[in-house]
Order: C-alpha cells, then structure tokens, then sequence
C-alpha cells in the first residue's frame, strides 16, 4: 500500500470516530477507537511503540513512545487540547526525525468538526515509491 493511502486511510477512519464520538474524551480513548477503525480496514497499528533516542551512537532508552505507528511507515500523535500548539508540532517532527519516517499526522480531537483537528507533517524527503 502506498503511504499516501495510508495517510488517507488515518483521516478517514480519525473523521469516522469523531462522527460518532464527539469532542470531549481523553485522548486515550480516541487512539483506542482509532486504532480498531485502522485495524479493521486491514492496517497494522502499533500503539504506544517504543523510541529510542541516539547521540553520538549511544543509545538511550528513555521511555519515550509514539502514540501510533501506522503500517510501521506514519506516524500518529493524538491531543485533546483546547488547540495545537507549536511545541506539539515539534514534538511531532522530531519523533519523525528520530524513527525515520517521513510522514505524521497530528489529530486534535478537541474540535468540533474533525477536519479543523487534522495536521499533515512532513520531515524530509518522500522515498521514491
């Protein structure tokens, strides 16, 4: 499946949940959902995967997660928050750097209308697929 599909497949099924879920939960509660909308439209979904951090080729593992690895190629961070905030997108385009994936998404679900809670990332350059 190309990433672009995938991508599609993450805003699609995040707009299906907040249809029938609504703002106002924890954000656990929607990566949850999320993840079992993904899951039954045949993705493979990792939820809270590891990732380490390297400097100086030392290896630290220091706890850090992502919320979603989608396809093991997206990443997906997932906020409840009154709005997304520049530090939100930076910690999303680090964990970007860091895993080596290129593309993430950053859904606010705080929102009334799920679209105006949907942030495409992008850090580096797309492999040829």
């Amino acid at each position: 499946m190309r990433i672009e599909d995938v991508g599609s497949e993450i805003v699609d099924s995040a707009i299906a949940v907040h249809r029938a879920l609504g703002p106002g939960l924890l954000e656990s509660a929607y990566q949850v959902c999320l993840a079992h909308e993904l899951g039954t439209r045949g993705m493979r979904v990792a939820c809270e995967h590891p990732l380490p951090v390297s400097y100086n080729g030392l290896r630290i593992d220091a706890g850090y997660r992502v919320d979603m690895l989608v396809e093991e190629r997206v990443i997906v961070e997932n906020k409840a928050v009154a709005r997304l905030l520049p530090i939100h997108e930076a910690q999303l385009l680090t964990y970007l750097r860091l895993s080596g994936c290129w593309l993430g998404y950053l859904l606010n679900w705080n929102t009334v209308r799920m679209k105006d809670g949907i942030r495409r990332m992008v850090h580096g350059l797309p492999p040829v697929e």
